[in-house]
Order: C-alpha cells, then sequence, then structure tokens
C-alpha cells in the first residue's frame, strides 16, 4: 500500500465543532478502485449528492480548505444529506490502474459502478444527485445518460457548455500552459489562501481525457437527448471557456431530454465555482435544485419529459 493510500485510508478532515467530518472513502467501480471523500449526516440521509471535480483537479475540490464555509461536503451533510466527492477515473489512487486515463463514457461506466458499490451497502435515502464541474459535468452527463434503474433524481453542472467561447477552442487546442486567468477569473474572487491549498487539489489531466476534450460539443449532441431528469447549468460571471449568451443556452438546452432544465448565472464568479467568495450561495442553489428534484413526481424513476425551460443568463 503507497503512503498516499495510507493516509487516504485513516484521515478525516479537521472542521469546525458542530460540522460534520469529512473522511476517505474507496470504492469499487467494476475492479477500479475509487478513491474520494464522504461526509454524512447524523441522522438517515434524505439523499445521496455525488460531486465530480474538473480535468486536472481532485475530489478535494468539493471541500475547500482555504474557507471552510467554501465545502459543499460539509454543507450538504448539514442539511441532512449524504455528499460524496469522487476522484473521477485516471485520477486518485486509480490513475495507477488507469495510467493514461479513461475517455467520458469509460469514466461514467466506472462511475455507475462505483455508485452500485456505495448504494449496496449504505443508505442513500430518495436518491441520487449528480454535480459536476467542467469535465466532470461532462462526466456527471454522461453517467445520466447510460442511467439505468431508477434512483437517479437530477445532475446540477457548472463550469461546461456546449459552445467554445471565442479563443478559447484555440488555447484548448495547444493544450500545455494556459493563462490563469482563463482557468480562475481575477484572483480577487477567492479567498486568501485559495491558492496555496489548491496546490494540493491541482493535478496533470490524463492523456485519453485530455484528448477528448476539443470534441466535448459533438459528444453532448450525442448523449444529451438520453439525459431525463431535471438538469441545471450554472455559469460563472467570469466563465471564459464557454458561451453563455441566451440563444446558446436555450439551444443546449432544448437538446436535453429531460423533465425540467435550467441555466444560471452566478455573479462575483470565475470557472472554479466552488473555490470562489460565492461558493456557499453556489453550493446553497445546488442543495435548493435537489430539494426541487425530491418533490417532483416520481423523483427517481424513468419520467416522460415535460420539456420545461428556463434560462437566467
Amino acid at each position: 500500500m503507497d503512503h498516499e493510500q495510507q493516509a487516504a485510508n485513516s484521515s478525516v478532515t479537521a472542521t469546525a465543532p458542530g460540522t460534520p467530518p469529512v473522511r476517505a472513502i474507496t470504492l469499487d467501480g467494476n475492479g477500479v478502485a475509487l478513491s474520494g471523500l464522504l461526509a454524512e449526516p447524523a441522522c438517515e440521509p434524505r439523499a445521496l449528492l455525488v460531486a465530480l471535480h474538473g480535468g486536472g483537479m481532485r475530489a478535494g475540490y468539493f471541500d475547500g480548505r482555504a474557507d471552510p464555509a467554501t465545502s459543499l461536503l460539509t454543507l450538504a451533510a448539514s442539511c441532512g444529506y449524504a455528499a460524496l466527492a469522487l476522484d473521477r477515473p485516471g485520477y486518485g489512487r486509480s490513475a495507477a490502474q488507469l495510467p493514461g486515463g479513461a475517455g467520458l463514457s469509460e469514466q461514467a461506466d466506472l462511475l455507475r459502478a462505483a455508485l452500485d458499490d456505495y448504494r449496496a451497502g449504505r443508505p442513500c435515502g430518495a436518491g441520487v444527485l449528480l454535480v459536476g464541474h467542467s469535465l466532470g459535468g461532462g462526466a456527471a452527463l454522461h453517467t445520466a445518460s447510460g442511467w439505468t434503474g431508477g434512483g437517479l433524481l437530477g445532475v446540477d453542472v457548472s463550469g461546461i457548455g456546449d459552445r467554445w467561447a471565442p479563443a478559447a477552442r484555440q488555447l484548448a487546442a495547444r493544450g500545455g500552459r494556459l493563462s490563469h486567468r482563463m482557468h480562475w477569473g481575477p484572483l480577487a474572487l477567492y479567498p486568501p489562501g485559495t491558492f496555496r491549498s489548491a496546490d494540493t487539489l491541482i493535478t496533470p489531466v490524463p492523456e485519453r481525457e485530455a484528448r477528448e476534450i476539443l470534441d466535448w460539443p459533438q459528444a453532448y449532441e450525442g448523449l444529451a437527448r438520453d439525459v431525463r431528469v431535471p438538469v441545471r447549468f450554472t455559469f460563472a460571471e467570469h466563465e471564459r471557456w464557454w458561451r453563455s449568451d441566451p440563444e446558446t443556452v436555450r439551444a443546449m438546452l432544448d437538446r436535453l431530454g429531460t423533465p425540467l432544465a435550467r441555466s444560471e448565472r452566478l455573479a462575483g464568479a470565475g470557472h472554479n465555482t466552488s473555490l470562489g467568495r460565492t461558493a456557499r450561495t453556489y453550493h446553497l442553489r445546488v442543495l435548493a435544485f435537489l430539494e426541487e428534484c425530491l418533490t417532483l413526481p416520481g423523483a427517481g424513476e424513468s419520467r416522460t419529459p415535460l420539456h420545461i425551460r428556463s434560462t437566467n443568463p
């Protein structure tokens, strides 16, 4: 067992008194060990929130250490939900088994298997909400498009669209070092100490995942119709990778085969929404969306699309 895994198996993230603890967890994704972080409520969970980080990050993205208020995991657990942030396939413990990483479709297969492993031994309440950031949003939508058997409540994604912003495609195509401002936006959007603590989260993007980045708009067009649960997109005010004008967003939502789809704009936020000063605002809206999903008729079951569309770009 390597030192990283020894630490992961024994670690519990220090939190303020009364805050639900965050602990390391490893799940079986069809023979691939997927590491992650878990926060559980003091009572039976009302639902399970599963968070998937973006490219070049780790599960700790959703448990920001610069400011405890930025942790989605502890906030969700304090509201009665089990909150699980996974290192996507090719990251964390699975990097040794998948040295080249995995494409988003293959990641979705492994993630569904890992969630089956989780749900087999732990209560999940009414079902699962998938939360994804950036490429993790792509993985979340892939996971939802192939989901069978019920239990999926909805998908909440940020930091991804389906049309590149001007010049963003050219920057992504070059690879290598990209502008700090493209990834983060203005530095003032983040709490003090964010970039020091982020050093432990940042890791190279696996090769197979990186090869797919430019193809995401075409991939979305192919899978969107198979996503039949409620979906919410969030675009940061200072998002520089993706177009978020009303016409583009409306067309993106219309491609989904979902009973309810909407988008929102998060003021005062950069691309890495869950690490910024407005992270708590964003996370509270995620939980509000989860509450809404729980109240829908047949929550967690396959439903006939109602094609409700709303945008707030």
